[in-house]
């Protein structure tokens, strides 16, 4: 099978995505990230369109990319204008970008609706836009938007169109299920078709909207497209576009394509979460071959056959993408994942059978009254650890009170006070903070911070609360996940109780014992 060349629109499709604004320097952070994994070329933006595309072009041109070809969008030259006098092929042409991405009319509908010109002054557009930008030594992609709908409606004059840019020189020719709507059978069927009547390269661009840009994509390629169009995570407009983190392995490790080296693969993981940081998304745990759930295994047969050869329940190795298989303890968990999941944490319960089944009945227990430990390791290994009877109590807790203060001036205080038992002393602190959790930290942390200086490097970074049975109204169980982190590895904690500050408080406490544990370790 031929070459296939990876064409990223992130930072122009993607950034079209609902609640995604991708500043001047993200784009340059993406843009060299990009470049670094190996992607051919990089849709930069729209220079005529806004000053913030103009001025990353501006920006880019100083860049010296190893592996990656910039790529300035537009349009077609307008209708009755001549390409020379127009504003959007001079920018294209100004951009610096050694390659231009023109999209053309393919449909009828859109010529004759929404360009309200003729169909014939539409081919003229498409030619003499195309040889303008190659007489000014630019390699030229030309999206031949809507095409699938067009080829479908009419498909006499979607072939025109494709023709006329073929005879302009256009480098590329991309077909476009811009409405994201087409089947794979449908994109099968048209790709072949235009192969075999059309000599230029094709490429494929879709979108989501019937969830099936990956698989069109796929087949495309099948049927001689040796262009892929896409973005990271699938980030787009609507449903998104073509997920370049599924379509590149698939390419590379289903299909066997050329188009990225083995060891560029490994790091695809770390660049789906580089771009949903700087997209400010979560990323999605349960994205195929990224996501942290990808290689997850939360049942015991499950876990216990991976233990043993991981193909039994894993389509690839994990590494291979740059991401890692993940044991997940709950209330299916059989001896087997514990044993696993404890290994990973370097504690060996081989040879503590009974201390399995003890473990085992109290995750079950603890789950069926609304504890989760899939989110929480933090607080699993400190219960193998008191199960063992290894864990250090750093502090025991004699009381602590919470008051919340409303004043007249429409502020809100939150005060707290915790008595606590360290190495025999007794210490008194009090803080406030901007709540309860906030103001329980503070006071803990002047308590003890004296007896463990380690604790200054411990921070709290996230804090979910999930009420477990509505119904019940303010007696509801609530859930508490308390997300922490060292600076350089982060853990999940969980309290559970009727009150949430009770609640609150098992997560934060057993944050900061878990914290403190490990910087012991890591000093010994």
């Amino acid at each position: 099978m031929p070459q296939v060349y990876l064409y990223d629109t992130t930072l122009r499709d993607g950034a079209a995505r609902e609640g995604v604004s991708f500043s001047l320097e993200d784009k340059i952070k993406i843009l060299k990230h990009l470049d670094a994994f190996g992607m051919h070329y990089v849709e930069g933006g729209y220079p005529a369109s806004n000053p913030k595309d103009l001025e990353f072009f501006n920006a880019a041109a100083g860049l010296e990319l190893k592996n990656s070809k910039l790529v300035a969008f537009g349009s077609t030259r307008r209708a009755l204008t001549s390409a020379s006098r127009d504003k959007e092929m001079k920018a294209l042409a100004a951009s610096g970008a050694p390659v231009a991405c023109i999209f053309g009319k393919a449909w009828d509908l859109h010529v004759e609706t929404a360009l309200r010109t003729s169909l014939d002054e539409n081919l003229y557009m498409i030619g003499e836009s195309v040889k303008y930008l190659k007489k000014k030594g630019m390699e030229v992609v030309f999206d031949a938007e809507h095409f699938f709908d067009a080829h479908a409606e009419n498909p006499r004059y979607a072939m025109q169109v494709l023709e006329a840019a073929a005879e302009a020189g256009a480098d590329w020719i991309v077909l476009c299920d811009t409405n994201g709507g087409k089947l794979p059978s449908d994109v099968e069927r048209v790709v072949r078709e235009v192969r075999a009547r059309i000599e230029t390269p094709l490429g494929i661009h879709a979108h989501n909207d019937a969830d099936c840009a990956v698989a069109n994509t796929f087949t495309a390629v099948a049927q001689g497209a040796t262009m892929v169009h896409g973005t990271v995570n699938g980030y787009g407009e609507r449903c998104g576009n073509a997920n370049l983190c599924s379509v590149i392995p698939g390419l590379v490790l289903k299909m066997g394509v050329d188009c990225l080296p083995a060891e560029n693969l490994a790091g695809l993981t770390d660049l789906s979460h580089y771009v949903s940081e700087l997209a400010n998304i979560t990323p999605d745990a349960h994205q195929p071959y990224v996501g942290l759930s990808a290689f997850a295994h939360k049942g015991g047969i499950h876990a216990s056959a991976v233990s043993k050869e991981a193909r039994t329940y894993e389509h690839i190795r994990p590494d291979l993408v740059g991401n890692i298989q993940h044991i997940v303890v709950s209330e299916l968990a059989g001896k087997s994942t514990l044993i696993i999941k404890a290994g990973e944490m370097g504690i060996d319960l081989d040879s503590e059978p009974a201390k399995v089944t003890d473990i085992l009945k109290q995750v079950k227990d603890l789950e069926h009254v609304g504890y989760q430990f899939e989110a929480a390791d933090g607080s699993f290994e400190i219960l193998v650890r008191k199960s063992l009877g290894t864990h250090k109590q750093f502090f025991r807790l004699e009381s602590f009170r919470v008051i919340m203060e409303k004043r007249e001036d429409g502020r809100v205080m939150t005060e707290a006070t915790v008595k606590i038992h360290v190495g025999g002393r007794r210490l008194i602190a009090t803080a406030e903070g901007n709540g309860p959790v906030n103001a329980l930290d503070r006071a803990i942390r002047i308590a003890i911070g004296r007896s463990y200086p380690a604790l200054k490097d411990i921070e709290l970074t996230d804090y979910k609360v999930r009420v477990l049975d509505e119904k019940k109204g303010t007696a509801a169980i609530t859930r508490v996940l308390i997300e922490t982190t060292d600076g350089e590895k982060s853990w999940g904690t969980i309290g559970v109780s009727e009150n949430i500050i009770e609640a609150s408080w098992q997560a934060l406490v057993d944050s900061i014992e878990y914290g403190l544990t490990h910087q012991r370790r890591h000093e010994e």
